[in-house]
């Protein structure tokens, strides 16, 4: 017999099959009660099947937006197969955990939570994400995030994909999936060079749910010419207007992404051969937005002689601030409207009489 049949996982290969850290799981154990049931020589952590299948109770749980503590009442109880009483499995009988709540912290103020025992809190709630400053956002915000901190890649999936599905692409973009990004974007800002590896894999796992939100080949519903969707030059952030390219999509009006920092002259010959019913340039900083481009971009003018049309121009994202669009340009303030106006210019284009 293995050892690992006598005695059970150790928790480093526990931790590699949940994808958490070991320190994670002594945390759980400490604060929560979340400890194998037996220990050998009353020391060393040896995971049973049993132990095993609480964890990832727990894990399962917390992605989906649960507290930590009352996540793991539930998952306690499931093992025993009653109601909690707040022993400590493996302990003498009337001992407690050491704590049964997350301790205050910077991310996570207050104390004890009184909402109902073994239900998740409401849908707004400051809150941690496995240490991330989310501060009072949806519950699925704080499920993500802890996904994301485990690099829980099917976790995420699922979560994304449940979000557009309960909320919609514009919800679950503006208030589960972009207060995330920017947690994660502002926790590895502050920490050096940690998290960024939770930052890409978030990243990626958005970028793919956002390309599924609408079925490949998904058309337009009237022949109109397609939206034109371009970082400016030096501009990496592309996320915002995949959001964008899927709510399009969703309306059954066609794109033509071009992605992240586009030269001035690739793009400037796009828009010439395209002939786009509109062009929005996403500028994330100040120091990426270039108005000169958008100003020749909006004065590019294509069709035949006598019938000539311009793009309509879309200033979309935060570093176009501080100064007024120009004639001939919009400046969104946020996804829902850049979706908005540009059905409407859209519809306008599909209805207006032959010159």
């Amino acid at each position: 017999m293995t050892e690992t049949a006598t005695y059970g996982l150790t928790t480093g290969a526990v931790a590699r099959r949940l994808g958490v850290s070991p320190t994670t799981l002594r945390s759980w154990d400490r604060r929560y009660g979340m400890g194998p049931a037996a220990r050998e020589g009353g020391r060393h952590r040896r995971w049973a099947p049993e132990d095993v299948a609480m964890l990832e109770e727990m894990c399962r749980l917390t992605a989906s937006g649960a507290p930590p503590a009352e996540a793991a009442r539930i998952a306690r109880a499931a093992r025993t197969g009653a109601e909690d009483s707040g022993a400590v499995p493996g302990t003498a009988p009337g001992a407690r955990a050491r704590s049964t709540e997350p301790e205050p912290s910077p991310d996570r103020p207050g104390g004890p939570r009184r909402d109902r025992p073994g239900l998740p809190g409401p849908a707004r709630q400051p809150g941690s994400g496995n240490g991330l400053p989310l501060g009072d956002v949806r519950r699925e915000c704080r499920g993500l995030a802890r996904a994301a901190v485990r690099l829980d890649g099917p976790a995420l999936d699922a979560l994304l994909r449940d979000a557009v599905a309960d909320h919609g692409l514009v919800t679950a973009w503006e208030e589960v999936m972009a207060p995330t990004l920017h947690a994660v974007g502002r926790k590895w800002e502050s920490s050096g060079d940690r998290y960024v590896e939770v930052e890409h894999l978030l990243s990626w796992h958005v970028s793919t749910a956002l390309r599924q939100v609408a079925p490949a080949g998904h058309g337009s519903p009237a022949p109109v010419p397609p939206v034109l969707l371009a970082c400016v030059p030096g501009e990496q952030h592309t996320l915002p207007l995949e959001a964008l390219a899927a709510g399009l999509s969703e309306r059954g009006l066609p794109t033509r992404m071009f992605g992240a920092a586009v030269p001035a002259e690739a793009l400037d010959a796009a828009v010439r051969r395209m002939g786009p019913a509109a062009v929005v340039l996403w500028s994330q900083a100040r120091s990426t937005a270039n108005h000169a481009l958008a100003r020749h971009v909006a004065g590019s003018s294509f069709g035949v002689k006598g019938a000539r049309t311009r793009p309509l121009i879309l200033l979309a994202g935060p570093g176009w601030a501080g100064r007024g669009p120009e004639p001939g340009m919009l400046r969104p303030g946020g996804l829902r409207e850049a979706l908005d106006a540009l059905s409407h210019h859209a519809g306008a284009r599909i209805t207006a009489p032959p010159v």
